[in-house]
């Protein structure tokens, strides 16, 4: 904790195709990515580490909710290899990347056992589920 400002940088685990091989890579969690507990009065100081962009926020440095934070650190000292994914929200518009059905787009939906994608016919006013991975979908956002 140097200057009064604490970093958290999360590392997870993520998987490189090579030509003949697979190959695990220890990197940040969120590329691009660190968090710091600092007061307002360091911003200055944050600013001027090396490798420092900027601090996000809108107008002025915007706070990580403390459940956030400490959910964060509780994981990381249990396993501190997790692996990144993608932030998906119910309805957003996905495209299925691994498996069958490769190219097939719909809306992604969470249930309480499951992820799914929604398929809708809008000439018949209907739709179907089909049980889904959330690792074999991406973001069309």
């Amino acid at each position: 904790m140097a200057l009064g400002i604490e970093p958290l940088l999360p590392l997870g685990k993520q998987c490189r195709q090579w030509s003949d091989r697979k190959v695990w890579n220890v990197l940040p969690l969120f590329s691009g990515y660190c968090f710091a507990n600092f007061a307002l009065t360091r911003s200055l100081a944050v600013l001027q580490t090396p490798g420092v962009v900027r601090i996000v926020g809108a107008v002025r440095p915007e706070p990580i909710p403390t459940e956030e934070i400490a959910a964060l650190q509780q994981v990381s000292s249990v396993n501190p290899m997790m692996e990144p994914c993608d932030y998906l929200t119910e309805g957003a518009w996905v495209e299925v990347i691994r498996g069958p059905l490769v190219g097939l787009r719909g809306q992604f939906v969470r249930r309480a056992s499951h992820h799914g994608l929604v398929i809708r016919s809008s000439l018949l006013q209907r739709a179907a589920l089909i049980h889904i991975g959330s690792d074999e979908v991406t973001s069309l956002q």
